[in-house]
């Protein structure tokens, strides 16, 4: 009885590690972020390009470590359609983003979740860095949290563009 309950600990275990892992083929959220520069974004819009939208904090050490990269990724593909989105978790003083994307003179889109709801829109991210891919047509196709493999993360870019 006992190898019975282990069985059966280990297969609901595997369920909700897919639910929080599986791709999200429903789509993007309808949710609006404020950018730093053009005002109010909503990621549902954000269809017909691939997009990567990260979630960070300006305390984050990985976030940080991530962003020359993003910058990379950013000046590398934009011109053939990939959109990248930073959004600041709403915890973030928005003085401390604007301040730190000035600083790191970040290409991409900034945004501010100030009440949350992005967060909770995309699974209620908690941890950062945590990173999506979108496929043109919306859907979310990779889920990355923490340190992103960005070997794998371009070369689904490469079969989105």
């Amino acid at each position: 009885m006992p190898h019975v309950r282990i069985a059966l600990a280990f297969f609901v275990l595997g369920v909700l590690a897919y639910a929080w892992l599986a791709p999200n083929t429903t789509g993007l959220p309808p949710v609006t972020v404020t950018t730093l520069k053009s005002g109010d974004l909503d990621l549902s819009t954000l269809k017909g390009k691939p997009t990567v939208i990260n979630f960070w904090a300006t305390t984050c050490v990985t976030c940080l470590e991530e962003m020359p990269h993003l910058v990379e990724l950013h000046h590398e593909y934009s011109e053939r359609g990939l959109q990248v989105v930073a959004v600041a978790m709403f915890y973030d003083p928005p003085v401390q983003v604007d301040a730190l994307a000035k600083q790191r003179e970040l290409p991409y889109t900034v945004a501010l979740d100030l009440q949350g709801e992005a967060a909770r829109a995309f699974g209620d991210v908690q941890l950062t860095p945590t990173t999506f891919l979108i496929d043109p047509e919306g859907r979310i196709a990779m889920k990355k949290l923490g340190l992103i493999d960005f070997a794998a993360l371009r070369q689904n870019i490469e079969t989105m563009l």
